[in-house]
């Protein structure tokens, strides 16, 4: 009876709160390299000490203005790119912000031929690989690279089941298994990276 209830608990915080930052963010998140390097920008802007609607603003101000690939982020000016995240009102970083997505665009090209597919993890096991790839990028560290990862098991189901420290500390708030595997039992299926978000913004 109490695991039924659990499972109750984790459709009712799918419902009201499952949608993921990408989907926010407006990016069909796919296992191609533009959807993919999007998810890499809103990654790197929520890495900053930022509300995570700010960084969604300013994610989908950045792809209005067509800056929807590594070649397309590097061709964009500098101020562009600044004014492009003051409209989404991600003032406070703007500036070293600017230069980060510019260097990340870069490093993505120089390192992966601009796809992201390259670091794709071949099984589970390989996550905390993904994970260092990820960290290699301007701006994002440990967090930011959980960030990229709790997303972006929608599409690779190898990350899958992903559950980062935000969402275990929202689990424990809900009063539902922190431990991964029986965490994620609780998930319907296909709705792993919904489930994921869920927790983290009732953290």
């Amino acid at each position: 009876m109490a695991q039924e209830t659990q499972r109750q608990r984790a459709e009712r915080l799918i419902r009201e709160h499952g949608t993921t930052y990408a989907a926010e963010a407006g990016i069909t998140l796919r296992d191609k390299p533009s959807p993919l390097y999007q998810l890499l920008v809103l990654t790197t802007l929520s890495a900053t000490r930022i509300s995570a609607d700010i960084a969604v603003a300013a994610a989908r101000e950045l792809f209005a203005a067509g800056w929807r690939t590594p070649e397309g982020m590097r061709k964009a000016t500098w101020q562009q790119r600044v004014d492009a995240l003051g409209r989404g009102h991600y003032r406070r970083y703007d500036e070293s912000t600017s230069t980060a997505l510019s260097d990340a665009a870069a490093h993505l090209l120089d390192e992966y031929d601009g796809d992201l597919r390259r670091i794709r993890p071949e099984s589970h096991d390989d996550v905390p690989a993904l994970r260092d790839a990820l960290t290699g990028f301007p701006r994002i560290g440990p967090t930011g690279a959980d960030i990229f990862c709790r997303e972006v098991q929608e599409v690779w189901p190898e990350v899958c089941p992903f559950f980062d420290k935000r969402a275990l500390r929202g689990a424990a708030a809900y009063d539902l298994p922190t431990e991964v595997d029986r965490l994620a039992e609780l998930a319907p299926a296909g709705r792993m990276a919904q489930f994921s978000a869920a927790l983290a913004r009732v953290a």
